[in-house]
Order: C-alpha cells, then structure tokens, then sequence
C-alpha cells in the first residue's frame, strides 16, 4: 500500500463535491507530480533556515512537508517577524532536487500570508519532542502544539488505523456496529469505581462499558461491537491506566469460549499485520519491537502461571484471584522466548473473580474468563456469559444484587425473552496503540489524556 493510500482518519466521510479551498491547491505530496510546473501549496511554516542569499523556509499540509527557496527580498519580507506555525499561501515553479523532501522544491515564490503568528511558541515542534517520564507533563501540557511535529504525528496517525483496523475485521466478520449510551442510572459493574453526576435531580454515573447493552443486542444482531469511550473512577497512577478510555467492545452469540477467544485473537492479529506492513517506516522510526505472532495463541491458566511465577521468582502469587503486573510481563517474555509470540492467553480464572455476569465451568471449578496480554500487559478481557435467566438470576442474588432493581430491569429482560449462549471482550485501544508503538506510558498513546491529575487540555 503507497503512502498515498495510508489511512489519516479512521472514519470515511463520503461528501459530494467537497474541494480544498483552492481548486488549484496542490497537496504537498503531489508536488513531484509537477515539477517545471507552477503549483499552489496551502500550510503552516514549519521550519525557517536564513541562509543570507538562500532561504528555505519548508512547509506543512495535510500530507507531508515541501522546501520552498526564497531570493526575493519582497517576498521574504512578507514572513519578517512571523513564527512557526503562520499559516501561508506559496506559489511557485516546482523544480527537481534530490536533497529536498519528496525530491522536489519551490522556486521563485509568491508569499502570502493567511494567518499571521507573532509569539514565538513555547516549544520547537521542527525538533524532537522528548517522551521521557520527567518530560511527560511538559508533553500534555503544549499538546496543542506539539501533535504538529511529525514524529509525534505518527503516533495518532497509527491509533487512527488501529480504530480502522479493527473495524474493517469486524464488519468483515458480520459484526454490526452499535452506539450505546453512557449516561446511565446504575453503575454497569456495580462497585464503588464510578463517576457520579447530578442528572436533574437524580444520580447518574458515566459508564465503565457498555456492557449490558451489547448483551442485550445479541439478542437482535447475534453479533455486535462498539468501539467508544469508557469511564473508570479508579484512584490508579501508573503507566497503564486512564480515568477516560477508548474501548473496542464486542459480543458475539451462538459461540462457546474457544470461539470468541479465536475471534478476539484473530482479530488482534489482523490488526498488528497489517499496521506492521503498512506502517512499517512509522513503526521503525519509534524502534518498536519485531512483531512475532504464531497461528495459535499460546494459553495458560492463572494457577499454572501463578505456580511458574512462583517457582522462577520466589514470590507466592499462589493465592492471588488475578496476575499481578510483574506475572503479565513474565508470562509474556516467557511466550515469545518459548513460543515466538507477542500474544498470550491467561485462562480460567478462580470462581472468586467471577462476576455475576460470568459463566462458571462448575466441571472444572473456574470461571469461563480469559485475558488476551500483549508485550506485558493486558489489552482484552475474553469471557462468556451466563445467559440462563435463571441462573443469572441466582448468580446476582449470591453476588449481593437485587434483582428486581430497576438499573437491571431491562437487562434482565433481554434474558427472560431468550438470549443464546454468548462472550465477548473489553479490548483497550489505548493499551494496543501504546505497545504496537513501543511507548512507555499509555497516555503518550492518547491525544487528550485524562487521569488523576489532568481535566485539560
């Protein structure tokens, strides 16, 4: 796939006769495309280099950057005084060389100026932007600025294919796309990790998932997905966490456990080839990791990690109903040293991780719940419901919950009306995008973080 083709935007807007602002604009990228020919350029200065006699001043659109060469002293003087970032109209002949970006520059320019910008900025967006912890709160902080520089575009433009990425498998798998709210009466999981709000009057929480919704809709479509924001009230600073996250949710009928975890794998790795092949360049230039996948994803329960853990470290995680972090990481350097493989399955999770919603193997005596990890972190929760209402019923009971509450009142309705067996998962973006990449922290993978301490920007 050309560069010309690479997805910058995960959502198609098919518009008629929608042009440029110009009709004889042309896009930066399509400047080789006339060389000897006069060609009109649209964008924001992105790097000034006075030289005296030579001046390059390079420009930024949409699709790349263009070097222009400047001689005329009345047209330079039209950029006197004017910082990174003014937005410029250039006219000029489009010549051949080698040493400027796509092989081509612009000569004998006509400035014009279209949004002038006279405060010198608070940092260089021509020069690299640093990821490094100390640095991060600087990073969100000039967010507005720094998302221009190239590199840092990179990141977003790779988050946008993996929406699309994801999409394109989904639909391809008869998946059909849902848009559920996230206002809601009842906290979706219970618990006390909740944001409330007054509703006029009344008590509303933003949701943890969609959960009960894309439950209640396999009962129409058999198999949907939304892909939308999720709210955790949790009180957790670290690397991998957001009070404000972008989820993929799916949910998936007439299925037994092994099918929607092959769904859910097999949908990951669509997405992690094709972002590797088409993004290849992108991904080098970030040193991220050699993608290594194999046809089956290795699986192992939580008891049998917890005991290889245990004997390799000296640490008892025996008792835990979950891995800790540092078993994540273990288990999955352990997958792709023995295995060849990025991704990894944790299974069969203890019945007092169940939650009410959860099928339990009584055979075995677990729940029926895997997580999908990657590089040392999970991305995807993998369980089957319950989808007898009567046992439902039984399982909200001993967890503690009324059933006859009105926040599951049409939830349970979905039930008594006839759902199929049916799993599905909560696969965080943010997570992917971070370890497809090969970054630190999840917010150096989200635009716009939001955690303990950041509302804005």
């Amino acid at each position: 796939m050309s560069k010309a083709s690479r997805p910058y935007g995960a959502v198609l807007l098919l518009c008629y006769n929608i042009t440029d602002m110009n009709s004889e604009r042309t896009l930066i990228r399509d400047l080789p495309k006339n060389t000897n020919k006069t060609a009109t350029i649209y964008g924001w200065l992105h790097k000034k280099r006075l030289l005296g006699g030579l001046n390059f001043i390079t420009v930024r659109d949409r699709s790349g950057v263009a070097q222009s060469l400047i001689e005329n002293k009345a047209e330079l003087e039209k950029l006197r005084g004017l910082q990174i970032g003014t937005v410029v109209e250039f006219i000029g002949k489009v010549v051949k060389d080698d040493r400027a970006p796509n092989g081509v520059e612009l000569h004998d320019v006509k400035v014009e100026v279209l949004s002038p910008v006279t405060d010198e900025p608070p940092i260089e967006i021509d020069k690299p932007i640093s990821h490094q912890s100390e640095h991060l709160d600087t990073l969100f902080e000039n967010r507005v600025l720094n998302v221009r520089n190239l590199q840092e575009q990179k990141i977003f433009l790779i988050r946008s294919a993996v929406v699309q990425y994801l999409r394109e498998f989904l639909l391809q798998n008869e998946f059909t796309e849902i848009d559920t709210p996230k206002l809601l009466a009842e906290a979706t999981e219970g618990g006390s990790e909740v944001f409330q709000l007054d509703y006029f009057g009344k008590t509303a929480t933003l949701a943890q998932s969609p959960q009960f919704y894309k439950q209640i809709m396999v009962g129409a479509y058999e198999r949907v997905f939304e892909i939308n924001h999720a709210y955790r009230a949790e009180p957790s600073a670290t690397t991998r966490h957001l009070t404000e996250c972008t989820m993929l949710d799916l949910e998936m009928g007439f299925c037994d456990h092994a099918q929607v975890r092959q769904m859910v794998g097999d949908g990951v790795k669509y997405v992690l080839t094709k972002l590797y092949k088409v993004f290849a360049h992108e991904l080098k230039s970030f040193n991220a990791p050699e993608l290594r996948l194999t046809d089956e994803i290795p699986a192992f329960s939580i008891a049998k990690i917890h005991e290889m853990y245990t004997k390799a470290t000296k640490i008892d995680t025996t008792q835990e109903k979950d891995l800790i972090p540092d078993e994540e990481k273990f288990i999955c350097d352990y997958a792709r040293k023995q295995f060849g493989s990025d991704l990894v399955y944790a299974t069969d999770f203890p019945l007092e991780a169940a939650k009410f919603y959860h099928k339990i193997d009584a055979e075995k005596a677990v729940t029926m719940w895997a997580d999908l990890l990657f590089r040392g972190v999970e991305i995807a929760t993998v369980p089957m419901r319950e989808h007898n209402y009567t046992k439902l019923v039984e399982q909200m009971k001993a967890a503690g919950l009324n059933p006859n509450d009105s926040g599951f009142k049409y939830y349970l309705q979905a039930f008594k009306y006839g759902l199929p067996p049916h799993g599905g998962c909560g696969l965080g973006v943010d997570r992917l995008t971070q370890k497809a990449i090969g970054l630190n922290n999840i917010k150096e993978a989200t635009l716009f973080p939001r955690d303990l301490n950041r509302l804005a920007p």
